[in-house]
């Protein structure tokens, strides 16, 4: 009893870490990017991807995980999809406010279940189904009541449930294929991932954005925000 009590209390924790950590990012990247100008969301995703391989690598040296072999094929395409995911949705951020920001990472729920039941013949559960189709009445009246909806930031936001979609059934596809869990995954992708933002995320920004991450004032403010946002990735 006392061990499932411990035990309930240790998945309790992690959940509320998972949320608080999330929270946190999202609040640190919507002012890096609207109320201190820092615009440039495919760089940031970058130096995240870089920051989650470092701390995978510790964990991976602590054995907190076993590190497994992944032929390149495989995390070459979940990485460009995985990178691209978290790109899009960091634009889509950027570029929208936080309420429809989160809008768009529930949408990402019903189209997964429809692409699922339209490609993959997946089943499932008229409650479940009910249960999506008022979390997109939700969805919808949120969108359409949301005064800062912009054209560039819906096209962002579809790009980004699109390519989460995608990456999200991959990612279970890879996972029962290979028998490795998300973490030995995302391990083995993440500095490949890095190294493609890296290179393309400054472009990408300067199109959007028509300024340049290199030319940016880094004042401290921004940058304690940066490496507070870096530590809680």
């Amino acid at each position: 009893m006392g061990e499932m009590s411990g035990y309930q209390l240790g998945v309790i924790g992690a959940l509320f870490l998972s949320v608080a950590s999330s929270v946190s990012i999202v609040i640190c990247n919507k002012a890096l990017m609207s109320n201190l100008g820092f615009p440039f969301a495919t760089t940031l995703t970058s130096w995240h991807l870089m920051v989650t391989y470092c701390t995978l690598y510790v964990a991976q040296r602590l054995n907190f995980f076993e590190s497994k072999p992944i032929d390149m094929k495989t995390v070459v395409v979940f990485g460009i999809l995985n990178g691209l995911s978290i790109g899009f949705l960091n634009l889509s951020l950027g570029f929208n406010s936080i309420g429809f920001y989160q809008m768009t990472k529930l949408a990402i729920i019903p189209f997964t279940v429809l692409v699922e039941t339209i490609f993959l013949n997946k089943q499932f559960s008229q409650k479940i189904k009910f249960s999506l189709f008022l979390l997109l009445v939700g969805v919808g009246i949120a969108s359409v009541t949301d005064l800062q909806l912009n054209l560039l930031g819906t096209v962002l936001s579809l790009l980004a449930i699109v390519t989460t979609c995608v990456g999200q059934i991959l990612t279970n596809t890879i996972q029962k294929r290979l028998n490795v869990s998300s973490t030995q995954l995302l391990y083995q992708s993440a500095p490949f991932q890095a190294a493609i933002l890296f290179v393309t995320g400054p472009m990408m920004d300067q199109y959007l954005t028509k300024k340049n991450v290199f030319a940016y004032n880094y004042s401290p403010i921004v940058l304690v925000i940066f490496f507070s946002n870096l530590f809680l990735y």
